[in-house]
């Protein structure tokens, strides 16, 4: 029996399988003006009638110099929740949740005008010099978040994910490598945690669905976070009313990476194990055995695929056939899904289009 396409409850909300859609950076509000579009309707809702148990869409800024491009869409105004609410209520059409991931970029922001970070530290020589951020700088944006959050409740989302991961201003707040503060948030971890603390805090305050949060779990360097740090993070967020860890890693410091399948599945299984916290895995996972090996080896708790969700997007029907369990598809599609799923639901004329024949 397939335990990845079996559901999986956070605080009251069902996704009715283990597989999740990773955010991925789109680029694709057009004007630069931070407005979704067609294109991003088309692209999520297609994702949910393949079958996601959850749809989260990409980075979302909470301010318009945290994009990380100047293309990315924003949760920065009211103006942009009508959009995000068109998206939300077609990927609930087919019975998938969505998840919004909220972000700023910091130091890594590729936009016009000035950025900002912990310390006056590029990520590399070519690009900008980020403004060091004061305490009142850094509450402002903590509000910011804490709007964002406000937004994503008014626009429907099921989950929201804080992106702490790949060197944007959460994990440059987290690492010893971009954070040279000598302040309360700089130094110990526990100063380099508040940052992360305070916005979950406020986000909590305003927020009491699904919450996750994504890190990069490991640096890559050898006077970075290690996993010890990384596990005490997760059990303080764990504490403060964070659902799941989403453990990505890297991206804080310039480096080489040893990329292959499943290469980060390993820190989604120290999380797990050594914070007791549920987790997410991601990072070149694209067959369905390997998802499967996954959860039922208990070494995360939801599978996180990206660029094979960009490759196929009805990849749990497939993975579906090749686990050889049966899946309810959306019924416009029965004719076709019924061919490839084992045992499936009924006949091609069993729940069609309410009060019509089927063709």
């Amino acid at each position: 029996m397939s335990l990845l396409f079996t559901p999986y409850e956070i605080r009251g909300t069902v996704l009715k399988n283990r597989v999740v859609m990773s955010p991925m950076c789109m680029n694709a509000s057009f004007g630069a003006d931070g407005y979704t579009s067609n294109w991003h309707q088309v692209h999520y809702a297609s994702r949910a009638m393949g079958g996601v148990g959850l749809v989260m869409i990409e980075s979302t800024a909470v301010n318009p110099n945290g994009r990380i491009k100047m293309h990315d869409i924003g949760i920065w105004d009211d103006k942009f929740v009508p959009g995000l609410r068109t998206i939300v209520d077609a990927v609930h059409d087919s019975d998938s949740k969505i998840a919004v991931q909220l972000a700023h970029a910091g130091r890594k922001a590729l936009v016009d005008g000035s950025i900002i970070g912990p310390s006056p530290l590029p990520f590399q020589d070519d690009m900008k010099m980020p403004i060091e951020m004061t305490v009142e700088m850094i509450k402002d944006t903590i509000e910011e978040f804490k709007q964002a959050t406000i937004r994503s409740k008014e626009a429907g989302f099921d989950v929201i994910e804080l992106h702490g991961a790949h060197g944007y201003l959460i994990n440059q707040f987290l690492s010893p490598l971009s954070n040279k503060r000598t302040d309360e948030y700089g130094g110990s971890r526990e100063n380099r945690f508040r940052f992360l603390k305070e916005i979950i805090k406020e986000v909590r305050s305003v927020w009491d669905q699904g919450l996750f949060v994504r890190i990069s779990a490991d640096e890559y360097h050898p006077e970075g976070n290690t996993m010890d740090d990384f596990v005490y993070f997760s059990e303080q967020m764990k504490t403060l009313g964070v659902d799941l860890i989403d453990c990505s890693s890297g991206a804080v410091v310039p480096a080489k990476i040893d990329v292959f399948p499943g290469y980060q599945v390993p820190l989604a299984e120290k999380i797990k194990k050594y914070a007791d916290v549920p987790t997410g895995a991601v990072g070149l996972i694209t067959d369905a055995l390997q998802a499967e090996e996954i959860v039922k080896n208990n070494r995360a708790d939801l599978v996180f695929l990206a660029r094979e969700f960009l490759r196929d997007p009805y990849w749990p029907l497939r993975a579906a056939a090749k686990l050889g369990i049966s899946l309810e598809p959306p019924a416009q599609y029965r004719r076709a899904w019924n061919e490839i799923l084992p045992n499936n639901y009924g006949s091609v004329n069993e729940r069609w289009y309410p009060g019509k024949e089927p063709v």
